[in-house]
C-alpha cells in the first residue's frame, strides 16, 4: 500500500475510477480484475473478492489477533459483524490440542522441602 500511495499519490479516493478519477473505483471493475487474475493464475476454486476478505480475517484470528483489531481493519461498526468471521478451523483445533498435550508431558514435580 505504501508503494502504491507513493507512486499514485491518491488525493480523493485510494482507488479512483479509471474513467472518472473524481469517483471511486466501481466494485464491478474490481470483480472483473479479480476473476481475470484468478484465470491467469489457473485458480479454479470458487469464490470472489469477499472470500479474500474472509480468509484475511480468518488468518488474523488464527495468528492470534483480537476481534477488536480485526473489526477496525475490516471497517466494521459493530463487533457482532466481525464476530461472524469467528470460527474454529482444523489448524486452530490442532494447535489447541497440542497445547493441552504439553500439560500431560510435564516432568514430575520435585519433592517439597
Amino acid at each position: 500500500m505504501r508503494a502504491y500511495c507513493t507512486v499514485t499519490r491518491p488525493s480523493t479516493w485510494l482507488f479512483p475510477s479509471t474513467r472518472r478519477p473524481q469517483q471511486p473505483l466501481d466494485p464491478s471493475g474490481l470483480q472483473r480484475a479479480y476473476h481475470h487474475a484468478k484465470r491467469r493464475a489457473a485458480i479454479t476454486k470458487a469464490g470472489g473478492i469477499h472470500a479474500l476478505r474472509h480468509a484475511f480475517a480468518t488468518h488474523l484470528l488464527e495468528a492470534g489477533a483480537d476481534l477488536h483489531t480485526i473489526q477496525r481493519l475490516l471497517g466494521h461498526r459493530s463487533i457482532a459483524t466481525t464476530s461472524r468471521y469467528w470460527h474454529l478451523t482444523h489448524a486452530s483445533l490442532t494447535t489447541q490440542a497440542a497445547r493441552l498435550d504439553l500439560l500431560t508431558n510435564l516432568p514430575p514435580m520435585p519433592p517439597s522441602v
